[in-house]
């Protein structure tokens, strides 16, 4: 048995893209996690869903794009190991993606990191409490149709 908090199937985690997934950290803070399929063993990764240059979200609701085993941030093409999260191109060359602890049995995959506590599959939502907010615009453009 595994002490930890079941997330998705390993099916459930695209060849190539990722499984998007939403958690409480350590400050509770929601945060999106990504599950990524990895040659190493166990096969399969998790990271937090940003890239460490800047607050670029890989995974914006399609799945990340993800090429020769490496995430490809989306604003300025870094490329990070799906595997071991280093990135050794572009802006953020040099820096890592922070590990995200899992485990996975028996064909499903398991949060077991004591920093992340398990929400729901998929993007952060907004909180009820800003339903007000939902009238206004998500650009910034001013022209209307």
């Amino acid at each position: 048995m595994v002490d930890g908090t079941r997330v998705a199937a390993v099916d459930d985690v695209p060849e190539n893209g990722s499984y998007l997934f939403t958690a409480e950290d350590a400050y509770s803070r929601t945060k999106e996690l990504i599950l990524v399929r990895c040659d190493d063993g166990p096969g399969i990764e998790a990271w937090p869903n940003t890239c460490t240059h800047e607050n670029q979200r890989f995974d914006r609701g399609s799945g990340a794009a993800i090429r020769d085993g490496e995430i490809i941030c989306p604003k300025h093409g870094s490329m990070f190991d799906a595997c071991s999260g280093a990135c050794e191109n572009g802006e953020a060359v040099g820096t890592a993606l922070p590990d995200v602890d899992i485990a996975v049995a028996d064909g499903d995959v398991f949060l077991t990191d004591d920093e992340y506590t398990y929400l729901y599959e998929g993007a952060a939502r907004d909180d009820e409490d800003n339903a007000e907010d939902d009238d206004i615009p998500s650009s910034t453009s001013h022209i209307g149709f």
